[in-house]
């Protein structure tokens, strides 16, 4: 008989307790595509301290100044290219992670997904767990590759949530995956199937990264050597198994922010380079992203095609993320089950 399935005396007074709780998080997205909404959410995204390393009383004249009154109006119509009848797809995606995760698992696990910036909220989403009877939570960022900015902020919510009560669960926290053999499987069979779905064959798989400031690397932040060694991972399993078709594979990464160095090279510039010495047919990937979102809608499979389009390019392709694919959920649930270990 395990912890959990010990029964509590006859005359014990009801109480809900001795679960276990996972709790999958993403990053976040504001509540509606339109510039208010948005504003909120980058106020609370660009407020935090682990994102924006520079000294509040300097920047926060700034964001709230500037950038508050200026990037939402834009944000929101990129977001409004890709919002769909379920809303955010970053936000229904995850959700469906969750739902998917929960019937995987099955009755013994509470599953239930946050968004670190946004709704539901990660304080809101605990205290729902711990309200189901949840003693021990498994705190899961969806962030393959380690960065502060990412994960390290997931955890740190989570602390502050936990600060505040009296009565705490037990927590861990699922590690980085960047090189989890479950993980680089589930990449190389999704990605092999999408390119063999397609009308062409690409002469370059473009492996697309969220980027972050060249300072973070120098201040000894391992994400840009989790992606690299993603990269390299996939693309040794992709010549492995024949997949590749001789397609060659770069590394870039996007979304830059500001006047700041960012880890290059840059993905906008990778485009329009390739474009430019006569590549016609490219494909992109984004192994850093756990679900699409409008950093892979919008910034690659519209301005991204435009670019490479513009500069000579002529086929162009967005794979999909892993989402609620079949390898997508088989890796998260081994991944899972195996930082569950002991609990269940």
């Amino acid at each position: 008989m395990t912890w959990t399935e010990q029964k509590l005396p006859a005359d014990h007074a009801p109480v809900k307790s001795g679960k276990v709780g996972v709790l999958v998080v993403n990053l976040g997205t504001p509540e509606a595509a339109e510039p208010r909404a948005v504003k909120r959410y980058l106020g609370e995204f660009l407020s935090d301290k682990r994102v924006i390393e520079i000294p509040q009383i300097v920047w926060q004249p700034i964001l709230r100044g500037i950038i508050l009154n200026t990037r939402p109006k834009k944000s929101a119509k990129a977001y409004a290219k890709v919002w769909t009848e379920d809303g955010s797809p970053l936000a229904f995606i995850t959700k469906a992670q969750s739902e998917g995760l929960q019937e995987q698992l099955g009755e013994n696990v509470l599953v239930k997904y946050a968004m670190r910036y946004g709704n539901p909220s990660i304080p809101d989403q605990i205290t729902a767990l711990q309200a189901e009877g949840a003693e021990r939570i498994l705190l899961a960022p969806l962030y393959p590759q380690y960065c502060a900015a990412t994960t390290a902020t997931v955890v740190d919510k989570a602390a502050e949530t936990l600060m505040k009560q009296r009565w705490q669960a037990s927590l861990r926290t699922l590690p980085p995956y960047h090189d989890d053999p479950a993980y680089i499987s589930a990449l190389h069979d999704d990605i092999a199937a999408q390119l063999a779905a397609l009308d062409f064959v690409p002469e370059v798989l473009l492996l697309s990264f969220h980027g972050m400031p060249q300072r973070t690397h120098d201040l000894g932040d391992p994400y840009h050597c989790h992606c690299r060694k993603t990269a390299r991972l996939l693309e040794e399993a992709l010549d492995a198994s024949g997949k590749a078709m001789g397609i060659r594979t770069e590394t870039s990464f996007q979304s830059r922010f500001g006047p700041a160095q960012w880890l290059t090279p840059a993905t906008d510039d990778t485009l329009e380079a390739e474009g430019a010495k006569g590549t016609k047919r490219l494909a992109i990937a984004a192994p850093g992203f756990s679900a699409d979102c409008v950093e892979t809608l919008e910034e690659l499979a519209i301005e991204g095609k435009a670019q490479f389009m513009d500069a000579g390019g002529e086929e162009f392709a967005v794979l999909s993320c892993l989402n609620t694919s079949d390898p997508g959920m088989d890796m998260l649930e081994t991944i899972i089950r195996r930082e569950l270990s002991g609990w269940i």
